[in-house]
């Protein structure tokens, strides 16, 4: 959980933002309940110099200090990079200096690495096969000493949720990025069903940043969005401008329960387990012995969805909550009906009757 620059700010990103954002994240309560990583993406390289050393740009004058900074607030801060000679926006990737960089990284105090596929291309001419590409920044990494958390980032065309585990990758992008237009947050949210099985502890599927808050989507969208995450057990990157978030966005990225259940010990990545037509049903199995239920409605109009016990996986009555409006609902059986917004979701905890 955490932060990331390139969705609100993309290139233009300084060391006075990402201090913000960091000190934001503390005075917003999203520490509180879980954000930790303030992650730093593309646009932050400068030159290498005459020892090829990377260097950051003008806009980053001191990143050890910038480090210290974020951990003195109890926070944890990532960098991006790429395997290739460019990153995606152009600037110095880490192609023939994985070692080099790995250890400037280590010597900043970075906790976190996104390494970015995008100029090696998907022909293997220019960095070779994935895998082996991928395990040399892993094993470069780990050579520092340094506890890094990896994320291989891949827009899905390599497969990353076949090999990722194998070269130490802890998470992975699934698909193309998410852009905060409703349409192309649902292609990829609900697209990752089926991928289910290759998520679990310490590896995990991500189907790419959280754009809740950058306006392009209305507060229901953004349920689903963030529904959709959680249920997934999908990393929670927020990246939107923390310091100027209203109260609704906050509600929806700092909502305890749902939080709970996206980062829920188990584990589990939910999957679909009904459709009929636009509308869906995801289930996500808790440690606790309950369910998380997340029922869609993907399309306009407010609709009413009974709940079939059958595959969800209950029996008989069980206690439900719904967890947008914190609400205990009492007990429900089979067919209890559900209201659901235009494009919206609503999302109950089941548990058994003890």
């Amino acid at each position: 959980m955490g932060w990331n620059s390139w969705n609100h700010f993309g290139v233009n990103i300084t060391d006075a933002t990402v201090r913000a954002q960091a000190q934001a994240m503390i005075s917003s309560g999203m520490h509180a309940v879980g954000y930790n990583y303030v992650n730093i993406d593309d646009g932050w390289q400068g030159t290498r110099d005459a020892q090829g050393v990377l260097q950051p740009n003008s806009n980053f004058p001191d990143m050890a200090g910038l480090a210290q900074y974020v951990h003195g607030l109890g926070l944890s801060i990532g960098i991006y990079s790429s395997p290739g000679p460019k990153t995606c926006s152009g600037h110095l990737g880490s192609f023939k200096h994985e070692q080099q960089d790995a250890q400037t990284f280590a010597a900043w105090g970075m906790d976190y690495l996104k390494y970015d596929w995008c100029s090696c291309g998907y022909d293997h001419n220019i960095c070779g096969p994935q895998q082996p590409t991928y395990l040399k920044m892993h094993d470069a990494l780990q050579n520092t000493g340094r506890p890094f958390f990896y994320m291989v980032s891949d827009s899905g065309e390599g497969k990353p949720w076949l090999w990722a585990t194998s070269v130490g990758g802890q998470s992975w992008g699934t698909g193309p990025n998410v852009k905060d237009d409703y349409y192309r947050m649902a292609e990829i949210g609900f697209g990752m069903s089926g991928l289910e099985r290759f998520s679990g502890p310490g590896h995990w599927n991500d189907p790419d940043m959280l754009e809740i808050g950058n306006g392009g989507m209305n507060d229901d969208q953004y349920r689903t969005h963030m529904s959709l995450w959680c249920l997934m057990a999908a990393p929670l990157i927020a990246g939107n401008d923390l310091t100027q978030m209203t109260s609704d966005i906050l509600e929806i990225l700092a909502n305890p329960e749902m939080i709970a259940v996206d980062q829920d010990t188990l584990g589990v990545q939910g999957r679909r387990v009904w459709q009929l037509g636009p509308e869906e049903i995801w289930t996500k199995p808790l440690a606790d012995g309950s369910t998380a239920v997340g029922v869609f409605n993907r399309v306009q109009g407010a609709v009413w969805i009974a709940l079939p016990f059958h595959a969800i996986g209950v029996t008989g009555q069980v206690a439900a909550r719904d967890l947008w409006k914190h609400k205990d609902l009492g007990m429900i059986q089979d067919g209890y009906k559900v209201q659901v917004a235009t494009y919206g979701a609503t999302v109950l905890k089941l548990t058994p009757k003890k």
